[in-house]
């Protein structure tokens, strides 16, 4: 059975609580991502940052995004998986949560990430568009 690990991008790039919106943005056009997962002082996962959340609440509400932080962009109860836990659950829990992607974490410690893209580049046709559907469907 194959496992969140066989999937994740491994060596993910967090973003710290404390980092201003700006940097964050700054990484994710470096690293041509859409979203950063956030990391607190203790290394545990806080919340995930997406270019939405910048748009929508930091651009749109007229804040300062170069003293606004990543943290506290940080809300809500984050979805995460464990690195060992089966793909079917992976799923599952993306379609259940339409999540487009979900931090991966070993213990406490993030070890990768799963997105649409890992999920359509190593899975069936069929159950890719599955996901995508079920993560695309209106609320």
């Amino acid at each position: 059975m194959s496992t969140a690990r066989d999937i994740m991008t491994p060596d993910v790039t967090c973003v710290r609580s404390d980092e201003s919106v700006v940097d964050a943005a700054r990484k994710m056009a470096e690293l041509d991502v859409g979203a950063l997962p956030i990391c607190g002082p203790d290394e545990r996962l806080k919340g995930m940052l997406t270019d939405r959340d910048i748009v929508v609440r930091v651009v749109a509400e007229e804040r300062d995004p170069a003293t606004c932080t990543a943290g506290e962009l940080a809300r809500g109860e984050l979805l995460t998986v464990g690195a060992d836990d089966s793909l079917e659950l992976v799923l599952e829990l993306m379609a259940d949560r339409r999540v487009r992607r979900v931090p991966v974490i070993d213990g406490h410690v993030l070890v990768g990430i799963i997105s649409q893209a890992d999920v359509a580049r190593r899975l069936p046709d069929s159950t890719v568009g599955d996901l995508v559907s079920d993560v695309s469907r209106p609320a």
